[in-house]
């Protein structure tokens, strides 16, 4: 049996979605990322994004910019697949595909309570988190889980 995913909208409806959300003062947190493997990193970072907020918002990069950020062999799972993946976890709780290079358009258009982003980057290199912090909102690093990445575990199974 095929079911409709009820997590996985375009942008124009995320939008709408977030609007009727904030008619009942939910908190909005916003990511982005790749999710070519999901892995422990992810899962982790994913629940503690989603614990500090009241529903979790993920953009998922399209094939076309994870190309362009990751280079010509990736990702390894199509944008459809990643976000179904990412859509069964219990800590997200909407997302949709982007195709420019970077989230800023769709940070913009949902206007988050708060951004997250992993550990390794700093506050000043987050996109949008200048656009937030103005519109009253915060930006959160959420800690690195050492040992995992994506490009580390296609490595591994190349030197197999």
């Amino acid at each position: 049996m095929i079911r409709e995913n009820v997590k996985i909208f375009t942008r124009d409806d995320l939008v709408k979605r977030v609007r009727e959300l904030r008619e009942s003062d939910i908190r909005v947190g916003f990511t982005n990322g790749c999710f070519d493997i999901l892995h422990l990193g992810h899962v982790r970072y994913l629940r503690k994004a989603s614990d500090e907020c009241d529903i979790l918002i993920v953009g998922v990069n399209s094939d076309r910019s994870v190309k362009a950020l990751k280079g010509p062999d990736r990702p390894v799972n199509g944008e459809k697949a990643r976000a179904e993946v990412l859509s069964e976890l219990s800590c997200v709780g909407l997302l949709t595909i982007f195709d420019e290079d970077t989230p800023l358009e769709l940070i913009k258009a949902v206007m988050p309570d708060v951004i997250f982003k992993g550990g390794d980057w700093k506050e000043s290199e987050i996109v949008g988190a200048d656009e937030v912090k103005r519109n009253g909102g915060r930006v959160m690093t959420i800690s690195y889980v050492q040992g995992f990445s994506t490009t580390g575990i296609i490595s591994r199974i190349c030197a197999l």
